[in-house]
């Protein structure tokens, strides 16, 4: 998983953007976590069924190049504003996961008109415990071998989804494409790490219908920072899902589906 190239390209202010779309409906703009977006994935198939789904790789992501000037998430979020006029979206829903949470976050404070309505899947972004606090585990000194562990509930079906991450036997276009993805995430979440000092006083800009999920035994967030995330945008509604971790949108994507569907629907 991640490793797949995505079947679609776009324009977005003269850059070549690598994007899946799918599916008809009111739209849907997708940003990906920090490991990459995936055609197949059954969660935003699940959209799909509901909504016009738009899932691009975030510059330096996947197949999409990595735009000269383009080095922090504020550049990445004035991007996705290009990408929104380019469209013509108008009134789009954002869902964003992990470090896409964090972009889709940084993107309602800064244009709450743009956008129907906000979902977080187990975003990072913000830090609200003190200086020697630790609020997101630091998925930067970890090993390869530990993802599995870290980011589900069932490690083994993290193993699974993540095709093992098999070096060996994997083409090296899947590796390059995976290793491309990991150095993008340090270079946009290195320092500091997968936080925006000053995301949390801005969080309060969001005027629009906010949903935070969360996987309950989310390893790189726990559920008590997802609930600060939510008292801190008016208004935010927040829950909890059972038997998933940091990417329980993968692990329980059933659950996570019927909720984002249910709450774009209302």
């Amino acid at each position: 998983m991640f490793i797949s190239p995505l079947p679609d390209r776009i324009d977005v202010a003269g850059h070549s953007v690598e994007c899946l779309m799918a599916g008809e409906g009111p739209p849907v703009l997708f940003l990906h976590p920090g490991h990459g977006v995936e055609p197949t994935d059954p969660y935003l198939a699940a959209l799909a069924r509901h909504h016009r789904v738009i899932a691009p790789s975030h510059p330096g992501f996947g197949g999409t190049a990595l735009p000269e000037g383009i080095t922090t998430v504020d550049d990445l979020t004035y991007f996705y504003l290009d990408l929104i006029e380019g469209l013509g979206l108008g009134k789009v829903a954002l869902v964003g996961a992990s470090f896409g949470g964090w972009i889709a976050a940084e993107l309602a404070t800064m244009g709450t008109e743009l956008f129907s309505k906000l979902v977080l899947l187990d975003p990072v972004g913000v830090k609200f415990g003190g200086r020697e606090t630790v609020d997101i585990y630091d998925i930067f000194a970890t090993t390869i071998d530990q993802i599995p562990e870290l980011f589900f509930s069932d490690p083994a079906f993290g193993k699974q989804a993540l095709g093992n991450l098999d070096f060996i036997n994997m083409s090296e276009a899947s590796i390059e494409r995976f290793a491309r993805n990991r150095e993008s995430l340090v270079l946009f979440g290195w320092s500091p790490p997968l936080y925006n000092p000053k995301l949390r006083q801005r969080l309060a800009r969001i005027k629009l219908p906010t949903l935070l999920l969360w996987g309950e035994d989310d390893r790189i967030v726990p559920t008590s920072y997802g609930q600060s995330y939510a008292a801190a945008i008016p208004d935010a509604k927040f829950e909890a899902i059972p038997n998933s971790g940091h990417y329980g949108y993968i692990e329980q994507p059933g659950a996570f589906a019927d909720r984002t569907i249910a709450f774009l629907s209302a």
